[in-house]
């Protein structure tokens, strides 16, 4: 038989699956605000001239703090859904999804107000005091106040969407957004002269075009979680809050890191110097959209471990970031360095110009920070979830504004615009070392697993000796397997009759499985069975990979021609003392408690 008592290679590779299924459009979605910021400054540099770059640029900040707020939200309820889901608590699952969508409009209309206002009223002069790059920064604000609510919205539903594996359709929105952004800047900033202004406006329509594709799911009555403000729970905005507040942090540091950064390039480099950080940042935030990729796959995956109490699959999550995440990211930057002149030619073509050779240096430096970001990152996610609040916040508080300030004032009256770019790097040598040093704090030693890595609790989950994982791939297998899990329920002292139970429930649930859903297309399957032992109750999970299918609606269905069709099902249903089922992720998951 394929598969073996406590064997981990199977799940493995069934998440690794899924890890790289989900990958793309994660990075999709990431790219979406990357190629807008690309898009804009390419208008920007080559339509309107350098002083709009550094309006760009001076707009970091604010739309890093916007981004922040949204993190924290769709972060903090992702994660609070993602672990109500694993916990098969459905109802809770829902008002996670339309609490965040309330906050987040109301968070988006409050923004729009604040940047129409400050627009007006000449808010550009608290940013610079130069009048020009100020009077275009105005324009920016104006037309950015527009696309707020869309975009925060829009990435709240990005994020729900992937839960719902609703996939496709965030990839149609993406596409659309792209495409729609592309036509408005060159129509608003090329052929009509809008300027800045344009320059905004262009995205911002297109923001409401992302949201709006992705928002018809909702409205079509066909998606797993409804929107029902009545009756909705406030109680877990805490939660949110709590959750997803350091990820939010972090980018909240980063708004004030830049403002700090940006004061120190002008004060010893130049404008020029803005301008080539600014365009180098800009065109990276097409590679750093991989790593924000690779953290929102494994936010949803180990929101619903910890849900499960799945120790295993929180191992396999961090052995699929080192073993296949971080080669590939460094592949990447490698590409990147290679290429850093190509690159730098985008924005500035006299390649004998200060600002090209600043700007390639920032391509030829900066890359380095993202697989170090990878490991640190995942880190953070979960101790966001295991509740490790004091080690995330000084981590993020290293990350997002000391290390990278204090090392950039340090460098750069040495060595100019290279001493930001170096200070970026030492930041996450000293952010890795934070965790490693939490790690051996906790432990006592240096770490030697995943387990002493990531300082997951001994009560996390049952025992090793207390779980069975098995996987099946044939028919052949199924009694097999019910064998294997009959004896070890009388191993751990169940009586006889649930023994027997158990076993029964995995033979028929999974043949069920192979035999229906193994028929639908031409893929190769598997069912992952994971049996617990935990408070003298039996729980199994069986996990497959097929088409969606409840086997409630099959317990329901009387043939009176053949009364003996689906009984196997029907008898289980009658009498285990709960089943659950849910599709997570395209995954089906079913829970058996005997």
């Amino acid at each position: 038989m394929e598969g073996s008592v406590n064997s981990t290679a199977k799940p493995s590779v069934m998440l690794t699956k899924l890890y790289f299924r989900l990958l793309p459009i994660q990075i999709l979605i990431a790219v979406v605000g990357s190629i807008n910021g690309i898009v804009s400054t390419l208008f920007a540099s080559n339509y309107v001239g350098a002083e709009a770059m550094s309006a760009v640029g001076l707009y970091g900040p604010i739309n890093l703090f916007i981004g922040a707020v949204s993190t924290l939200l769709f972060g903090g309820s992702q994660l609070l859904a993602g672990e109500y889901m694993g916990k098969s608590q459905v109802r809770h699952t829902q008002n996670a999804f339309t609490l965040d969508l309330i906050l987040s409009t109301a968070f988006g209309l409050v923004i729009s107000l604040l940047l129409v206002l400050a627009g007006l009223a000449n808010g550009a002069r608290l940013f610079t005091k130069n009048e020009a790059v100020g009077g275009i920064l105005n324009q920016y604000l104006l037309g950015q106040a527009i696309g707020v609510l869309p975009m925060v919205l829009g990435q709240q539903l990005s994020a729900f969407l992937s839960l719902e594996h609703q996939n496709k359709r965030t990839t149609v929105a993406s596409i659309v957004f792209i495409i729609v952004n592309l036509i408005l800047n060159y129509v608003f900033v090329y052929l009509l002269k809008m300027s800045a202004f344009g320059l905004s406006l262009a995205s911002s329509l297109g923001m409401w075009v992302f949201f709006l594709v992705q928002f018809q799911h909702y409205l079509s009555g066909k998606s797993s979680l409804k929107i029902s403000p009545k009756g909705v729970h406030w109680n877990d905005t805490g939660k949110i809050v709590r959750i997803g507040l350091p990820t939010a942090l972090n980018t909240g540091y980063q708004a004030v890191r830049g403002v700090i950064v940006n004061a120190v390039i002008v004060k010893y480099v130049g404008e020029l110097g803005l301008s080539a950080f600014s365009a180098a940042n800009t065109m990276l935030g097409f590679a750093w959209a991989i790593p924000g990729a690779m953290l929102a796959v494994s936010r949803m995956l180990m929101s619903i471990s910890v849900g499960e109490e799945d120790r295993q699959s929180l191992r396999d999550e961090i052995k699929i970031m080192f073993t296949r995440c971080i080669p590939l990211m460094t592949v990447i930057c490698a590409a990147i360095i290679l290429l850093s002149g190509t690159l730098a030619g985008f924005y500035f073509q006299d390649r004998a110009s200060d600002v090209y050779q600043m700007t390639k240096a920032g391509f030829m430096i900066l890359p380095l920070c993202m697989p170090l970001s990878i490991i640190s990152m995942h880190f953070t996610c979960y101790g966001q979830l295991s509740g490790k609040d004091i080690l995330i916040h000084v981590a993020n508080a290293f990350d997002g504004f000391i290390s990278v300030s204090f090392f950039t004032w340090l460098l750069t009256p040495a060595i100019g615009i290279k001493g930001v770019y170096v200070a970026n790097v030492i930041n996450g040598i000293v952010t890795l070392i934070i965790f490693v040093g939490y790690s051996v704090l906790k432990n006592k030693r240096f770490p030697k697993n995943t387990d002493d890595l990531l300082v997951v609790p001994a009560s996390f989950g049952v025992p090793e000796n207390e779980r069975m994982d098995l996987t099946v791939t044939k028919l052949d297998e199924v009694v097999k397997v019910a064998e294997e899990v009959h004896q070890f329920c009388l191993d751990r002292g169940i009586d006889e009759k649930r023994a027997y139970l158990a076993g029964l429930s995995m033979e028929e649930m999974a043949g069920n499985i192979i035999e229906h859903g193994y028929t639908k297309d031409k893929k190769q399957h598997s069912v992952d069975v994971r049996v617990i032992h935990k408070d003298d109750e039996m729980i199994l999970r069986l996990k497959d990979d097929c088409v969606p299918f409840d086997p409630k609606e099959r317990s329901e269905i009387v043939d009176p021609e053949d009364i003996t069709k689906n009984i196997g099902i029907r008898m289980i249903y009658r009498l285990a003392s709960d089943i659950k089922y849910q599709n997570i992720l395209g995954l089906n998951v079913l829970m058996i408690k005997v």
